[in-house]
């Protein structure tokens, strides 16, 4: 990785319990030093990232996965919110959700997603998007120091 920390502080936003899983197995199988914290809708990731609530205390992930479809909030909504707080956007958000819908593509990159990526048919092509992650967002490119919300 390219700071100091070993472990990579993950938020995956999924509503869908098997992607989860799936996700969390991927990384699992891939070797990727992380943790994965996930919640499922939209107002969590919210908490999550502003320490709300259950999430009082919670490291700042250094990266976001986010899916589309969620409940209460969807995905460009949250992504909108992340990229107008100063402190938020900072964080590379990656776009991981089914859709392979131009508009959708078109509406997360207008937005500010730092990436688009549609999850795989298969488990190996997942494993495959995690090993692209680490290689990419923790190895090449250079973050900034973990965000500190107001």
């Amino acid at each position: 990785m390219n700071d100091t920390r070993k472990t990579a502080d993950i938020l995956l936003v999924e509503d869908n319990e098997d992607d989860v899983f799936l996700t969390k197995m991927a990384f699992e199988d891939s070797g990727f030093d992380s943790r994965i914290h996930v919640v499922s809708d939209g107002e969590k990731a919210l908490d999550y990232l502003y320490r709300r609530g259950e999430f009082a205390g919670m490291a700042p992930p250094d990266l976001i996965l986010l899916d589309l479809n969620l409940p209460k909030l969807n995905g460009i909504e949250i992504l909108e919110r992340i990229k107008a707080d100063d402190a938020l956007a900072v964080i590379p958000v990656v776009m991981l959700t089914s859709s392979r819908a131009e508009r959708d593509i078109v509406a997360s990159y207008r937005h500010h997603a730092s990436g688009y990526v549609s999850k795989p048919s298969e488990f190996s092509g997942l494993v495959d998007i995690v090993h692209a992650i680490r290689e990419f967002w923790f190895s090449t490119v250079l973050l900034p120091p973990p965000a500190r919300p107001a």
